[in-house]
C-alpha cells in the first residue's frame, strides 16, 4: 500500500502514550478513501457506479485489552472514549466513535462476539465532510481488523455489506453500498464497475498514463444534502410507479435500458420527475460507455463522459450548486484537462478532474484563484493515484 502517512513507528509511539502497554502487540490496518469516477445518484436506483479506492485513507492501530472495554482515540480529534463492550449503544456525544461502535454492534448481530476488549487509535487523512468516504473507511478498517484479530474470515464483500448495514441501522444514515464496497474491494490502478442491485462487479484497468486524477475540495458545507437526497429518492420512486403502466414488474429505474425509457418517458406526468429519471437512466448508460472507452485506453472519450455526467447532474438532477459548478467551469478552461465533474452527493464536497501531469500545477493555481474569486471560499486539491482496498500493514508504511 502506498498511503501518504506518518511512519508507523511514530503512530505506535503515540498509541503507547495514549493507552500504555507494549508497542510489540499493536497491529496496524489501513483502508482507503474513495472517489466515484462516474455514475452519480445511480446507486439507490439499482444502477451501476464506477468508484476507485484512493492511496490515502484511515490507518487503525489496535491492541487487545485485559478487560471487556473498548478504548477509542484519534490523532484528528481530541476526544477519547472508553465504552463497556457489553453495553454498545448509539450515543450522539460519542461523535465519530459511533462508527467503530456500530461495527462492533453489527458483528454481534451476525453472531461474532468479541472475545476481549481492544484499544483503537485512528489516523485519518481524508478531509472531514469532503465526500471521500471517511466514515466508510473507518467502518471497513474496523471490521477487517477485528475479524482478523478474532481469527474470523475477512470476506471483503461481506465486510462492505456489514459496514453499510451498521451505518444504516446503528448510525441512522441510509447510505447505499458504493462507499463501503469501494473501500473494501479496491485494487491499485483499477476502478470498480459495480451493479448496486446485484452486487456483481468487475475490476476495470484504469491506465491513466500521463494523466492524474485531481480532486478539488470546494470546502462548502453540504447543508442541503439530506433533504434534497430524500426528495430525489422520492421523485425516482414516483417515476418507477408511473412507468409500471408499461413495465408492471419494475422496481428500480436501473432495470430499464435507455431505449425503454425513451419509448415510455411520456408516462411520467411531472416534467421535473421526468428529468430526474432521465438523468438516472442516461447516467447508468454513461457508466457502461465509460467501461468501453477505458478498455480501449481512450481517456479523451472518458473525459467527455465525465463532462456529460456533471452537466446532467447540474441540469436534470439539480444537485450541483454554485460552488461545484464554479470549480468545474474553471477546471474545464485549463489546457490539459480531459474532463471534470462533481463527485459524491452534491451541494458541496468535491470535484474530480482528469488532468495531464504537465498541467497539474497550473490547474491547482488557476482553478484555485478563479474558484476563490467566484465563491469567496478557499479550495483544497489532492493529486491522487488509485490504490488498494483494506488490508493489514506489516512493517513500516
Amino acid at each position: 500500500m502506498e498511503f501518504l502517512m506518518v511512519q508507523l513507528t511514530e503512530l505506535k509511539q503515540r498509541f503507547v502514550e495514549q493507552f500504555g502497554g507494549d508497542a510489540a502487540v499493536i497491529s496496524a490496518f489501513q483502508a482507503p478513501g474513495r472517489v466515484n469516477l462516474i455514475g452519480e445518484h445511480t446507486d439507490y436506483n439499482g444502477g451501476a457506479v464506477f468508484p476507485a479506492a484512493l492511496t490515502f485513507g484511515t490507518t487503525l492501530l489496535i491492541a487487545p485489552r485485559e478487560d471487556r472495554k473498548l478504548g477509542f482515540a484519534s490523532t484528528n480529534f481530541p476526544a477519547e472514549k472508553e465504552i463497556p463492550l457489553d453495553g454498545i449503544a448509539f450515543n450522539a456525544e460519542d461523535d465519530w466513535a459511533n462508527y467503530p461502535k456500530g461495527v462492533v454492534w453489527e458483528l454481534k448481530q451476525r453472531g461474532i462476539e468479541l472475545s476481549r476488549g481492544y484499544n483503537f487509535m485512528y489516523h485519518g487523512e481524508i478531509p472531514n465532510g469532503s465526500g471521500l468516504s471517511s466514515s466508510a473507511s473507518i467502518e471497513v478498517v474496523t471490521a477487517y481488523a477485528l475479524l482478523t484479530l478474532e481469527g474470523k474470515p475477512t470476506d471483503t464483500v461481506q465486510i462492505a455489506l456489514w459496514s453499510q448495514h451498521a451505518e444504516n441501522e446503528f448510525i441512522g444514515v441510509k447510505c447505499g453500498i458504493m462507499d463501503q464496497f469501494a473501500v473494501a474491494n479496491g485494487r491499485k490502478d483499477h476502478a470498480i464497475h459495480l451493479d448496486c442491485d446485484t452486487l456483481k462487479y468487475e475490476l476495470v484497468p484504469f491506465r491513466s498514463g500521463d494523466y492524474k486524477l485531481v480532486i478539488g475540495n470546494t470546502n462548502k458545507r453540504r447543508g442541503l444534502v439530506d433533504s434534497k437526497y430524500n426528495e430525489r429518492r422520492a421523485q425516482c420512486e414516483q417515476a418507477v410507479s408511473e412507468l409500471r403502466a408499461a413495465f408492471p414488474e419494475l422496481t428500480l429505474l436501473g432495470q430499464l435500458t435507455l431505449q425503454q425509457f425513451e419509448d415510455n418517458a411520456h408516462l411520467i406526468a411531472d416534467e421535473t420527475v421526468r428529468r430526474r429519471a432521465r438523468h438516472v437512466v442516461e447516467e447508468i448508460d454513461r457508466v457502461g460507455r465509460s467501461i468501453e472507452v477505458l478498455n480501449k485506453d481512450d481517456l479523451a472519450a472518458f473525459g467527455q463522459l465525465m463532462n456529460a455526467s456533471h452537466d446532467s447532474l447540474r441540469d436534470l438532477y439539480e444537485v450541483t450548486g454554485d460552488e461545484l459548478d464554479a470549480m468545474v467551469a474553471a477546471a474545464r478552461e485549463v489546457p490539459g484537462v480531459l474532463g471534470s465533474r462533481m463527485t459524491g452527493a452534491g451541494f458541496g464536497g468535491c470535484t474530480v478532474s482528469l488532468v495531464h501531469q504537465d498541467s497539474v500545477e497550473r490547474f491547482i493555481a488557476e482553478v484555485g484563484d478563479k474558484y476563490e474569486s467566484a465563491t469567496g471560499l478557499k479550495p483544497a486539491f489532492y493529486v491522487c493515484d488509485i490504490g488498494d482496498g483494506v488490508g493489514e500493514l506489516k512493517g513500516e508504511a
